[in-house]
């Protein structure tokens, strides 16, 4: 059986997404997530736990969630997990801390709503956003009808 690591997470933003540059010019923005999950304990009492947990966005998508982003917006994001490792130079420890490789972010808050700042998905390299979500890269929009279908009929030579 063939190995699988990928995460699917939903959750709101605990602060407005950072933008910085690589040394080659490379775009990449840290997201925080707070995303949660509930339960019913033994005693039937609900419970919630939320876990935070760090992404990290990169290219034209970085650069379309520190636009369109801020704390509080609700995001969906796809991608795999890595695990970044250094010393600690106070202590000389080895670190770790798993985060998140984002491969697609979707925002899913709507334009007019004031509580986040999404206005769609940001995918790769996709175009301003229209409505709730952003065309898909490399799909031409739909055909647009004739103004008056029968100038239209004229001109076709059969």
């Amino acid at each position: 059986m063939a190995d699988l690591n990928k995460v699917f997470l939903m959750g709101r933003l605990t602060f407005d997404p950072e933008l910085r540059r690589t040394p080659m010019g490379t775009a990449v923005a840290e997201l925080r997530l707070a995303t949660s999950r509930t339960w019913t304990n033994r005693d039937g009492e609900p419970q919630k736990e939320t876990l935070y947990i760090d992404v990290t966005v990169w290219d034209r998508q970085a650069e379309n969630c520190c636009q369109y982003l801020k704390k509080g917006s609700a995001i969906h994001v796809e991608g795999s997990l890595k695990m970044d490792e250094w010393t600690d130079k106070t202590t000389g420890d080895k670190r770790t801390k798993i985060k998140v490789h984002a491969d697609r972010v979707q925002f899913l808050d709507r334009r007019d709503d004031s509580s986040g700042g999404g206005m769609g998905m940001a995918e790769g390299e996709s175009s301003a956003p229209s409505g709730d979500s952003f065309p898909r890269r490399g799909l031409a929009p739909p055909p647009q009808p004739p103004a008056n279908p029968d100038e239209e009929d004229d001109d076709i030579p059969f």
